[in-house]
């Protein structure tokens, strides 16, 4: 756990002091980061052309800063880029001129419930320029002639996203989707992607896979749009399940948000998990949606694709400014978050339909399943294995079983094995 946990951790820790928006060399070189850190050398990159049409949106320009910031009448630099990348808003133009006070307001960000923080603003598709400073900043300044700089670059160039697939026994697809499109800011947005990462390392270890993994860290919403309108009609047809990462990196909850559905085998197994792994987790309806499910499950695309999550975005008070830091985000966070989606994804893959292969209760004893001696307390023994061949008639699935004898999907797989191993177990048709 703390070896993961650490690691994933210092992974955050590296890629914090980058620069990244929807487009751009910060996107690009946090990518590069991951994929070789990790040694994820399947992860792919792709770059979509500025102006290609993806549904009814278009890749917008590409964006890339070198420097910003603001003297004062004192002489003294504030909303220095340099020392938070958050001071600027997202897609400015550039700008090189001198204001008065009055006029420099215009174009300032502040959040006066949050007098210490840089709030997080961005502006992809209006082109305009702005810093963000906090409140109590903003209260003190003086007036006076400001002179105010951003060097940056807003033209024709393209959209990146990587994309790993990891083959398995069939071609039906596990999907995990995160975004990495933030700047300096540790839940939302590097938890997502970073554990995402590791859950990608951690699937190319196994020996065995059943299922084809399809894994993709893009920009959130333009890159999902731009993602599905490439690939969606072959996700249609193998995604099984899927899971929008995305808030997993704090200590103080659990969350999941549903598919438009709300019933796909994503939905299930994830609150399986939850329900037993973390029972006091908190329970959203999709009218709470707010990342790239609005995308995989909008109406014609309709993927099978939900969230779980930490703390939600949008439900805890740093989100979307520069108090989202790397003291919000833990390793026993990360951790947490990781293996209850590593869980997710064991049962999906130990999901199976199966029947029993004889009539009646099988005879265990002879076989070495049931003690030979019956007491009062055989029943609690094998209580689980009695309960799961009750159920298992080539209908229900192992986690439909599960559910019904209210057991944790995990605790029932050594017995499946072991029905397994005494041919008593056959796959359904």
């Amino acid at each position: 756990m703390t070896d993961i946990g650490v690691d994933m951790h210092k992974l955050c820790e590296k890629l914090f002091p980058i620069c990244r928006s929807i487009t751009g060399d910060g996107f690009r070189e946090s990518l590069r980061i991951i994929k070789n850190d990790l040694e994820l050398q399947g992860l792919s990159f792709f770059e979509v052309p500025t102006g290609t049409k993806c549904f009814d949106w278009e890749v917008p320009k590409e964006w890339n800063i070198r420097d910003a910031y603001i003297i004062d009448p004192n002489d003294n630099k504030i909303c220095d880029f340099k020392t938070s990348n958050l001071h600027v808003v997202g897609y400015s133009t550039p700008v090189d001129k001198e204001l008065s006070l009055e006029e420099l307001q215009k174009y300032l960000y502040s959040l006066p419930e949050q007098p210490d923080a840089i709030p997080y603003i961005t502006s992809y598709y209006k082109e305009r320029w702005g810093f963000c400073i906090t409140q109590n900043e903003r209260d003190n300044l003086q007036k006076g002639t400001y002179r105010v700089y951003i060097d940056s670059d807003l033209k024709d160039g393209s959209l990146t996203y990587g994309e790993l697939i990891v083959p398995g026994e069939t071609e039906k697809e596990i999907f995990l989707s995160s975004y990495l499109c933030h700047p300096s800011m540790a839940n939302n947005e590097l938890s997502g992607p970073v554990v995402t990462a590791f859950l990608a390392k951690w699937i190319l270890s196994l020996e065995s896979r059943k299922y084809t993994y399809r894994i993709v860290i893009i920009p959130e919403t333009i890159g999902s749009i731009t993602y599905l309108s490439r690939n969606y009609k072959k996700m249609q047809e193998k995604i099984v399940a899927g899971f929008n990462i995305s808030c997993v990196g704090d200590d103080r909850a659990y969350s999941y948000l549903p598919s438009r559905a709300g019933n796909t085998l994503a939905d299930k197994v994830a609150k399986h998990v939850l329900k037993y792994a973390q029972p006091e987790f908190v329970s959203y309806t999709f009218l709470d949606r707010g990342s790239d499910e609005r995308q995989y499950c909008s109406g014609g695309i309709d993927l099978p694709v939900c969230s779980i999550m930490r703390t939600k975005y949008g439900c805890y008070p740093e989100y979307h400014t520069s108090l989202d830091d790397l003291s919000l985000v833990t390793p026993s966070g990360l951790f947490g978050a990781y293996e209850v989606l590593k869980k997710s994804i064991e049962c999906l893959e130990s999901n199976e339909t199966l029947s029993k292969t004889v009539l009646c209760e099988p005879q265990l004893g002879k076989r070495g399943l049931y003690p030979t001696i019956s007491t009062k307390d055989t029943h609690s023994i094998v209580k689980n294995m009695m309960n799961f061949l009750a159920y298992c008639d080539g209908v229900d699935s192992n986690l439909e079983i599960a559910e019904k004898i209210d057991v944790p999907l995990w605790e029932l797989e050594q017995i499946i094995n072991n029905l397994k191993a005494e041919s008593l177990l056959e796959v359904s048709s």
